[in-house]
């Protein structure tokens, strides 16, 4: 295997095409990049964003420039001595009729040849969640018609624009009609009764879409209803959906996969397996998975690594100030009472996904546990199902056949144990349970853990990620794609832990920013910095309450926006103020109601996607742009002052974390565009056109000290992806040593070399030090430091060279942090051969 010395993440569609994408190569070249890691390229529903939504995965996607074009992105990769990686997805398809197999599905039912290729339920008819009312309310409104091709034979009912295909015998008793002219048609669809009746004798039902969530026939892809699961699992499946992908690799224009939600799968473990043999041992791939406090990876998974959610999370606690995130959670605490208790709303969030959401997929479950165990009454065990799949800490076990064993065993009886405890019939969960854990050869039981597994990710995630990180608002950059949003912040020795155990694993990536996550990185870094300076935010919470007082509506059910939502509105706009208050205009407001809207309704509180509560939609956005109206000048200028020194903290911790990212075990990967200043709200809000042609004239120029903070850090990225690049033995293999830092500041100071025997470096960021530095400069003032310094192990004793600042370095046994600081606030310093 091949591990890159970096990764840049592209998102196609939205304006990237593969020439876009050649045009930028050099560029990537220029800032050390070896490998570019793609979103999905294959064939996706027209008009699609994102590609994960994929229609034919053995077609690269014309609407991004087809075969042709990516032929000739790989050429041009190749003649800049860059690789690929591209983003498959192997959970789902595109329930669309855009996709052949999909509409072979519902034309001949079990009969098609892909019958078996999707995760659904043959007792009954597909049902398709696209109707706005019940079926007979639908037809008499006129939204239901009938089409039909005499060249084809081909008959329809239609929806909308769409024509669903009927069963052959149906189009063919239709045409018959239409052809001996014996009815037309507009006749025939006129017909309610014969609508009706040719409806019900289809392969599927039309339902409506609110429906979807308790009667919907098909795996879906957490709750979207239009991504139906594949069953991977079955070996044709797996054959006939990575046709492509494996050729993409033996042609050598592939390099490596990053695995779309891994946790999806029925057998991860079986998958990779398959995969790797597949493709050859020379593929990287990486899996998204994202891992709680104090879960590892299965070790029998034959990957590099992960995405690097986990990163996020370690450094999100690092640049967190324990005693202000106190006064932070003491405020919250009486700003938002009942939101306060982060376990409380895990569980509530948890409880609404299971009994609303998932409904359907938890009465499959419970049809599963009745066969298993027909002696209890179906409520009953019903409710043990629910208690199961909320008492979840983490996304899921990975049992495939046989006894539950290991760490999953564990997991899971702890699991019954917590469950039992809060139900008021213990025993039904334990009879489930033990079921679940050693089914024998119970075949019932066995499929009731594989669909268990495959639900109980998604609870979670819709739960907290979905959720809960919309709710529970005490410091929003807490609230991450695997992050502990209960976190109460950590020190050096802690984050020194966590990367000597991440070391063991080295070789996936470390991420600061994703497509998927709920901010970009630095917009997170600011966020860290209102711990440093908590009374002063609170202090102005007050203020800005009073000042925009005239903006809340007040209702029966309380103002809105109610203060929970006003307290996350002023964090979320302190995530993304400019740093010059005169570049606030029309599209930074547009940007942050767009992000108001999405929040309130993924919170689920007074409003939600599938019914908008338009007054209090209306009212918090109203809200939401009259903070940044031009009328509001008042507001607009005591936010600026309140949160010039959190900026200036913010950009020193985004600098520290760039660093950090560069040089910890695993793989930096850099998402699009954020070597520039990355302040990015939830997608679709990052997923914005990147302006590349501003980025190459930023590295042009030279960035002094002092000079803006994002070429500063753009220079700091080049620099030390050149340096990976130049040393990959050191980065792959080289130890992590955490060092030792004294003196009266020590625990400001976070140290750590990289060392094999040949070579080392040593990394050194500050931490916390937000009222201590210039707001332009961002270094402290002169003997701030004193005496704190870094004494050194003998194997780093030698010749050093400040690679930053481009020169050579005392060699002794301590590095005095006053002289390491001297050109900028970290320091990277690299062994001399």
């Amino acid at each position: 295997m091949q591990v890159p010395t970096s990764t840049y993440r592209l998102q196609f569609r939205n304006g990237m095409t593969f020439a876009d994408a050649c045009s930028i190569i050099p560029y990537l070249k220029r800032i050390g990049v070896s490998h570019l890691y793609a979103s999905p390229l294959f064939m996706a529903t027209e008009g699609s964003t994102h590609g994960y939504d994929i229609v034919d995965p053995n077609q690269i996607d014309p609407a991004i420039g087809g075969p042709g074009g990516f032929e000739r992105l790989v050429a041009a990769l190749k003649a800049a001595e860059m690789q690929l990686i591209l983003d498959i997805v192997p959970n789902h398809m595109a329930a669309s009729l855009e996709n052949p197999w999909w509409r072979s599905l519902l034309e001949l039912g079990p009969d098609s040849p892909y019958a078996t290729y999707f995760d659904v339920d043959w007792t009954g008819p597909i049902t398709l969640p696209v109707l706005d009312d019940p079926f007979p309310q639908a037809l008499a409104s006129g939204s239901i018609g009938l089409s039909g091709q005499s060249a084809t034979g081909k008959a329809g009912l239609t929806h909308g624009t769409l024509s669903y295909p009927l069963r052959p015998e149906s189009a063919a008793r239709i045409m018959a009609l239409v052809s001996s002219r014996r009815a037309c048609l507009d006749e025939l669809a006129a017909d309610h009764a014969f609508i009706e009746a040719l409806h019900r004798e289809q392969h599927w039902h039309f339902i409506p879409w609110k429906d979807a969530r308790r009667c919907l026939s098909y795996r879906r892809f957490f709750e979207v209803a239009g991504l139906v699961g594949l069953r991977i699992e079955d070996q044709d499946v797996f054959n006939e959906t990575h046709r492509l992908i494996i050729e993409l690799v033996h042609s050598g224009q592939v390099q490596g996969f990053r695995v779309d939600h891994v946790d999806g799968l029925s057998d991860p473990a079986d998958y990779l397996a398959k995969l790797l043999k597949a493709v050859g041992p020379s593929a990287y791939i990486i899996v998204e998975k994202i891992l709680a406090q104090n879960e590892t990876m299965p070790p029998a998974w034959p990957v590099a690594g992960t995405t690097g959610y986990e990163v996020i999370a370690s450094f999100a606690e690092l640049f967190v100030e324990r005693e202000g995130l106190e006064l932070l959670d003491k405020a919250y605490r009486a700003v938002a009472p009942t939101r306060a208790d982060f376990d409380l709303g895990r569980r509530e969030a948890k409880r609404a996904m299971v009994e609303r959401n998932f409904a359907g997929e938890r009465a499959r479950l419970t049809d599963l546990a009745m066969t298993v165990a027909p002696q209890l009454q179906r409520a009953t065990a019903d409710e043990a199902i629910a208690g199961i799949l909320v008492a979840f800490p983490v996304y899921r076990t990975y049992g495939a056949t046989g006894s539950l064993e290991g760490p999953d065993r564990v997991l899971f009886e702890n699991v019954l144990a917590d469950a039992a405890w809060k139900a008021e019939e213990p025993e039904a969960v334990w009879v489930i349970g033990r079921a679940i854990l050693d089914p024998d050869d119970n075949a019932n039981a066995l499929e009731l853990r594989r669909r268990l597994q495959q639900l109980s990710g998604p609870v979670m995630a819709k739960a907290m990620e979905d959720t809960l990180f919309y709710r529970y608002n005490r410091l929003l950059g807490l609230n991450e794609v695997g992050g502990d949003p209960a976190t109460l912040g950590s020190e050096p020795d802690d984050f020194h832990r966590t990367m000597c155990e991440r070391a063991i694993l080295q070789q996936g990536l470390s991420a600061t920013s994703t497509h998927d996550t709920k901010r970009g990185e630095d917009a997170r870094a600011r966020l860290y910095a209102l711990t440093e300076h908590a009374a002063e935010w609170l202090a102005g919470f007050d203020r800005w309450q009073q000042l925009n007082r005239a903006f809340i509506v007040d209702t029966a059910d309380g103002p809105w926006p109610e203060p929970n939502t006003q307290w996350m509105l002023y964090q979320a706009l302190a995530g993304i103020w400019p740093e010059d208050i005169e570049d606030i205009d029309g599209v930074l407001s547009d940007r942050f109601k767009n992000y108001a809207q999405k929040a309130i309704r993924e919170a689920k509180t007074y409003t939600d996607w599938g019914e908008p509560n338009e007054r209090y939609e209306t009212a918090v956005l109203d809200f939401a742009g009259a903070l940044l109206c031009e009328e509001n000048q008042a507001f607009r200028n005591d936010f600026d002052r309140a949160i010039r020194r959190i900026i200036a903290a913010g950009q020193l911790n985004s600098l520290a974390q760039t660093l950090l990212k560069l040089t910890i075990p695993g793989v930096p990967d850099i998402y699009q565009g954020s070597e520039g200043p990355e302040l990015s709200l939830v997608d679709p809000d990052n997923r914005r056109p990147v302006d590349f042609r501003r980025l190459e004239v930023m590295l042009s120029s030279k960035a002094a000290d002092g000079g803006d903070v994002w070429q500063r850090k753009q220079t700091l990225i080049a620099t030390g992806l050149k340096l990976r690049h130049a040393r990959p033995e050191l980065y792959d293999r080289g130890d992590y040593l955490p060092l030792n830092v004294r003196g009266q500041r020590h625990r400001h100071i976070v140290a750590f070399a990289r060392h094999d025997q040949r070579q080392f470096s040593i990394t050194i960021v500050p931490r916390l030090i937000s009222r201590h530095i210039d707001a332009i400069t961002l270094r402290t003032k002169p003997g701030y430091w004193s005496d704190t310094r870094i004494e050194l192990p003998a194997q780093l004793n030698t010749p050093r060279q400040d690679i930053l600042a481009d020169s050579a370095v005392d060699s002794g046994p301590a590095i005095d942090i006053e002289t390491a600081f001297r050109t900028q606030p970290f320091a990277l310093l690299i062994s001399v051969d």
